[in-house]
C-alpha cells in the first residue's frame, strides 16, 4: 500500500478556460488546512509557467508556495510544464510511460506525510489528451475524486457538466459534485434553485454557487507591466494598484479629465505632456489617485514633465507600442490572482468558505 493512500485528496477540473478553478483551490486549501493539516498543493501539468527560484513552474503553483509555504520541492508540485515545442516533440515521439512515471512519482514525495492535498487540474477533462495526460487521465493516475467548476447559467454549464463528466466516468472517475462560479449576485438564489434540480436529475450534487466578484477580475498594475514588457518610469512600490477602467488619452486635455476616476489606468502617448501632468495632477496620493499611466509610441516626456512625474507614487511605464495596440493588450489580459495580490487571495478564500459546501466535499473524499 502507498504511504499517501489515506491522503485526502481531490483534483479540481473545470468545463473550460477561465472559470475560476485556482480561486477554487485557494478555497479548498484554506479549508483542508484547518481540517486536515498539514495540506500539499500540486498542478500535474501547467501551460501558464514561471520562473521561481531557479525552477520552472506553473504559476498556480508559485501561488499556492507564497500563500501555504511547504518544504516540498518546486518541481514535484510542478512535474510536467508545456514550453513551446512540448507539444509537437511528444507526437513525434511519444513516452507516455515516462510522463506518468513522473507526475505519479512527484505526487508521491509531495503528498508524503499531508493529511490532504488539492489538485489542479488545466482546463476541461480532456485538455492534455495530445500528450496522453488528460485531466481524467491523471486523475485516474492518482486515484482521486473531481470536482468539476462550471460558469453562472442554468442550461450551458449543466450541457457541459454533463460533456466533461463523461470522460472522467469514462476513465473511471468519480464526479464528488459541481460549483458553479461567476453567478449573477442577482440570479443567485434561482440559479441555485435550478442547476440543484437539473443536477440531481443526472445524480450530480451542486457544491457550491458562487456570485461573481469584479475585484477577482481587475488586473493589476503589475499585471500590466509584466504582460507587455514595459519600462519602470515611477511608483515601482504602487504596481500593486487595481485597475478599475482604461482611459485612452486622445483627446484634449481638459476633455479627458472629465472620464479620468480613482483607479483608472491613462493610456497616452509619451509627447503628451499637457495630459500627463493633468492626470497626474488629480491624485494626491491617497485613496482617489488614479491607478497608474502607460506611455505609449516609446517617446519619453519632457525633463520638467519626468521632475513631476516622480513626486507623487503613481506608477509610470513607458512601452514602444502604440495607444491602441496597447489598450487592446490591456483590455485582453488574462487576469489571474499572483503572489502578490495579498487582498485578491483573501477575497477568494473568503467567498469559497461563504458559499460552498466544504464540509460536504471533506465528507466526501
Amino acid at each position: 500500500m502507498s504511504p499517501t493512500s489515506s491522503v485526502k485528496k481531490v483534483f479540481v477540473a473545470a468545463t473550460g478556460q477561465d472559470q475560476g478553478k485556482t480561486t477554487v483551490s485557494l478555497g479548498l486549501m484554506a479549508a483542508f488546512k484547518k481540517a486536515c493539516p498539514p495540506v500539499g498543493f500540486i498542478k500535474p501539468v501547467g501551460q501558464r509557467y514561471v520562473e521561481c527560484d531557479g525552477v520552472r513552474v506553473d504559476e498556480d503553483v508559485a501561488l499556492m508556495r507564497s500563500i501555504f509555504p511547504s518544504d516540498c520541492g518546486l518541481g514535484d508540485m510542478s512535474p510536467v510544464t508545456v514550453g513551446r515545442s512540448f507539444t509537437r516533440d511528444y507526437i513525434r515521439e511519444p513516452k507516455p510511460d515516462a510522463l506518468n512515471k513522473r507526475i505519479l512519482d512527484s505526487f508521491e514525495r509531495m503528498a508524503a506525510g499531508k493529511g490532504s492535498v488539492v489538485i489542479e487540474g488545466t482546463g476541461h477533462a480532456g485538455v492534455g489528451s495530445v500528450f496522453d495526460t488528460s485531466n481524467a487521465d491523471v486523475a485516474h493516475l492518482l486515484g482521486t475524486d473531481v470536482i468539476l467548476v462550471a460558469g453562472g447559467g442554468i442550461g450551458r454549464p449543466i450541457d457541459e457538466v454533463m460533456l466533461n463528466q463523461s470522460l472522467f466516468a469514462d476513465r473511471g472517475v468519480r464526479l464528488i459534485g459541481v460549483i458553479l462560479n461567476k453567478v449573477i449576485p442577482t440570479k443567485l438564489d434561482a440559479i441555485r434553485q435550478a442547476v440543484t434540480a437539473g443536477l440531481r436529475r443526472k445524480g450530480i450534487d451542486l457544491l457550491g454557487c458562487i456570485p461573481y466578484e469584479p475585484d477577482l477580475a481587475k488586473p493589476s498594475v503589475r499585471q500590466v507591466l509584466e504582460e507587455i514588457d514595459g519600462e519602470m518610469i515611477n511608483g515601482e512600490d504602487s504596481l500593486g494598484n487595481v485597475i478599475d477602467t482604461v482611459i485612452v488619452g486622445a483627446m484634449a486635455a481638459h476633455r479627458a479629465l472629465e472620464y479620468v476616476r480613482p483607479g483608472c489606468l491613462l493610456i497616452t502617448p509619451g509627447d503628451r505632456d499637457d495630459l500627463i501632468l493633468a492626470a497626474l495632477g488629480t491624485c494626491s496620493s491617497g485613496d482617489n489617485d488614479i491607478a497608474g499611466v502607460l506611455l505609449t509610441g516609446g517617446v519619453r516626456p519632457q525633463k520638467n514633465t519626468l521632475a513631476m512625474i516622480s513626486r507623487p507614487g503613481i506608477p509610470v511605464i513607458l512601452i514602444g507600442n502604440d495607444s491602441y495596440s496597447a489598450a487592446s493588450a490591456v483590455h485582453s489580459l488574462k487576469v489571474k490572482i499572483r503572489p502578490a495580490d495579498a487582498a485578491k487571495t483573501a477575497l477568494a478564500s473568503r467567498i469559497v468558505r461563504q458559499y460552498v459546501d466544504l464540509p460536504h466535499i471533506l465528507d466526501r473524499i
